[in-house]
């Protein structure tokens, strides 16, 4: 890869790891900390990678990063047990209620859900990304939009 595939990749996906990255931890620093590291890494490999599988290297580096942070964190931090999924609160909005029910979703359902229907991966490339089996993906991405819809309920009760 060539300075200026790099820095094309820059431009073109650091905004989309971003957000990724941002949607599963909600902590800007630590997202943008963890896209710095990403872009750093596909740097020292540039040489070795293709500018056509940089998108796919930068989110598997991203998501490695992301969850070597959420074990490490968890090991800091006190075990907390998680509550049943549901839904008492007041209307806030679907979209806050969405993004509530998502972060319910254990790490890996919740990460394999927001590469699906937030950034369009195919189940193959999703499995490339996460280091899952195509049927693990399918899998954690059926138990995750099940237990959405279980929190949720359905859309006549938010509305």
């Amino acid at each position: 890869m060539t300075t200026e595939q790099y820095n094309t990749c820059v431009e073109w996906y650091s905004d989309g790891v971003y957000r990724f990255i941002l949607k599963n931890i909600k902590d800007e620093n630590k997202a943008k900390d963890i896209v710095q590291d990403s872009f750093e890494k596909l740097w020292i490999q540039a040489s070795k990678i293709l500018f056509e599988k940089s998108k796919s290297y930068l989110f598997s580096t991203a998501y490695h990063t992301m969850i070597d942070l959420i074990r490490k964190e968890k090991k800091i931090s006190e075990v907390e047990n998680k509550p049943e999924l549901s839904y008492t609160n007041a209307y806030t909005g679907i979209n806050e209620i969405l993004n509530e029910a998502l972060q319910k979703l254990p790490d890996i359902q919740r990460s394999v859900i927001l590469l699906r229907d937030y950034e369009g991966y195919t189940y193959n490339e999703i499995a490339e990304i996460t280091d899952l089996s195509e049927s693990q993906v399918k899998v954690y991405i059926y138990r995750g939009r099940m237990a959405l819809k279980k929190y949720i309920g359905s859309i006549e009760a938010i509305i």
